[in-house]
């Protein structure tokens, strides 16, 4: 039997591929070999999934492997024409990160409704204010992302008892989990009925740049802006603007245009802005389940059964069935 080659892209920290002992060679690439060695590759999972490599070795030439796989949620640093056009599957890692997401949003809207942040500074000031806060109960929420993550928000929101209007690529009247499923041309008359907007959506090229001036200026000022999407959704000056004028109440961003984010940048001293380096989704033990996600799929491939959370490449999401 021919042993195949899993060439996996980062090793820091290596994944635990231990059952694919005696089954598969496994070998590991940083940015600067991939390109040499992926033509031996028959499968390649991009364990750093932060990294833009995959694109660039792709155009290289060559023999290409048949399966990617990337232990990440967004398929955005990977996919380029050459990719889409071949026959590769490409796998993402959904089903890992999509409760400890929404978790991580139900918290933020938490934290800015009973102002945690305030209790936070007059504790450090030793000074005793009283304040009165949001209720969660009753609000609103518009959640941009109907895949799995939006949906695990969408859910999560629900059960504090806020009102959540689910925004996709197109209308499902008759969605089993939130009724009704708006398409994404319903987002300008939803944006003014949100206490609360949650950026969840894959970046296509009809999603990047989505959130700018003008949706800004759609939102109420005592609106809050939480993007756990990709930073490129957000036009970050435009978001420096709303939130320096007073255009919204406040916003929170784990994910951002540049990745990480510049000491210099002027996010770190815009007020009201919680900012977090891409964590949302990265729980305890996280980076374990990722490598048995892979591994129970190439245990799938191996045996010729259809792989599960194959990407519609030209989408650049796995479509919800």
């Amino acid at each position: 039997m021919t042993e195949n080659t899993v060439l996996v892209l980062g090793s820091d920290p290596p994944p635990k591929l231990d059952r694919l002992s005696g089954r598969a060679k496994v070998i590991f690439a940083d940015e600067t070999t991939l390109a040499g060695q992926l033509p031996t590759a028959d499968v390649l999972l991009a364990w750093d999934f932060t990294s833009d490599a995959i694109r660039d070795a792709w155009a290289a030439g060559g023999p290409r492997p048949a399966w990617v796989h990337t232990a990440s949620a967004g398929v955005d640093r990977l996919l380029c024409p050459g990719l889409i056009e071949d026959e590769t599957v490409v796998t993402n890692a959904r089903g890992v990160f999509e409760q400890p997401i929404a978790e991580y949003v139900a918290g933020l809207v938490i934290a800015m409704a009973k102002d945690f942040y305030g209790s936070w500074e007059l504790q450090r000031q030793r000074r005793w204010q009283h304040r009165e806060t949001l209720r969660v109960a009753g609000s609103r929420a518009v959640v941009v992302g109907s895949g799995p993550i939006g949906r695990a928000i969408g859910q999560t929101l629900k059960a504090l008892g806020i009102k959540v209007d689910l925004v996709g690529r197109r209308e499902r009247p008759d969605d089993p989990q939130f009724g009704l499923v708006h398409a994404s041309d319903a987002l300008d008359g939803l944006l003014p009925t949100a206490d609360w907007v949650v950026c969840a959506a894959p970046l296509t090229e009809e999603t990047r740049g989505l959130f700018d001036r003008r949706a800004f200026g759609r939102m109420k000022e005592s609106a809050r802006f939480i993007n756990v999407g990709r930073g490129p959704m957000v036009i970050e000056k435009d978001l420096v603007e709303a939130l320096r004028g007073w255009g919204i109440a406040a916003a929170a961003l784990d994910v951002f245009q540049q990745e990480p984010l510049d000491t210099d940048s002027p996010l770190w001293d815009v007020p009201h802005l919680i900012i977090s380096p891409h964590m949302c989704g990265d729980t305890l033990g996280w980076r374990d389940a990722l490598a048995e996600q892979f591994v129970d799929n190439y245990d799938r491939w191996a045996a010729g059964e259809p792989l599960l959370n194959v990407v519609d490449k030209r989408l650049g999401y796995v479509p919800v069935q």
